[in-house]
């Protein structure tokens, strides 16, 4: 009886994550087939074809709307990252001081807060100081957006380290910057990767806050996509829509096969 329930349960689960993997996945599957339709219309299929790609890489307004998101991504990840990773140790690793619960309120509020309130206060700020809008205020404002995703991901890894081993360091003659180079932030690189890798893919989705900082000849890709999907849904946008997926994927196998020699160096290294 008990082995009979255990296999009714196990037919239920699996079917549950069926269910779920398909709700999250079907519609990314049927796009990326119809990427590569024949035919101009996107809910008609005649034969597979490569068409589309090509028209994408013929298409300068669509190519430098690419060329923006991703260098706004990279410029505003690294930022964020730089300065997430410098406020998930301060609130990890410092002593406690006067405001820090207001400095922990003010960087995690991007996380509950709307993003169209963030984009209309971003956007009151540069037009207050009479900034152009173009790349900067974008980066500025994707980097505000992100910088406490990672701050959560780096102070979750924080917590779980063992901080005997930085004072095993110190014991051994290093001072504390030494020993947080050569001991903790070693621990904590893959936190660091997952965290710029998760701001990256925030920027090169986000269309609100993007559309509230950017200005003329400055539109990313989600807002031309925007633009172009609002006058009917073309097969070219379906293959960029592929391209940006397999360019997510890849990254994701990357950092895990980076993670994992990094786990088995870390594990040879260690005394037995």
């Amino acid at each position: 009886m008990a082995e009979r329930q255990v296999n009714r349960l196990s037919r239920f689960n699996v079917a549950s994550l069926a269910l779920g993997l398909a709700f999250l996945y079907l519609p990314i599957v049927i796009l990326v087939i119809y990427s590569f339709n024949a035919s101009r219309l996107v809910t008609v299929w005649a034969g597979w074809s490569l068409q589309w790609y090509g028209e994408f890489f013929h298409d300068s307004a669509m190519l430098e709307a690419a060329s923006m998101s991703f260098r706004v991504g990279a410029t505003s990840a690294t930022i964020a990252t730089l300065l997430g990773t410098l406020a998930a140790i301060a609130l990890s690793r410092g002593e406690r001081f006067r405001g820090r619960t207001l400095f922990s309120g003010m960087l995690y509020a991007p996380l509950v807060m709307p993003e169209v309130i963030t984009g209309l206060s971003l956007l009151l700020l540069f037009v207050a100081l009479n900034a152009e809008r173009g790349f900067w205020t974008v980066t500025i404002a994707h980097t505000t957006l992100t910088m406490c995703f990672v701050a959560v991901v780096v102070q979750s890894r924080l917590g779980a380290l063992d901080r005997s081993l930085e004072e095993a360091a110190m014991d051994l003659g290093c001072d504390p910057l030494r020993a947080f180079v050569a001991v903790t932030l070693p621990l904590i690189a893959p936190a660091i990767a997952a965290g710029w890798m998760l701001a990256f893919t925030l920027s090169l989705d986000d269309l609100v806050i993007a559309s509230f900082t950017t200005g003329p000849g400055s539109a990313t890709l989600p807002i031309r996509i925007y633009s172009e999907v609002r006058l009917g849904v073309k097969p070219e946008i379906n293959a960029i829509c592929t391209l940006i997926v397999a360019l997510i994927a890849v990254l994701i196998v990357v950092a895990s096969l980076v993670s994992k020699l990094s786990n088995a160096k870390a594990e040879s290294a260690a005394p037995l």
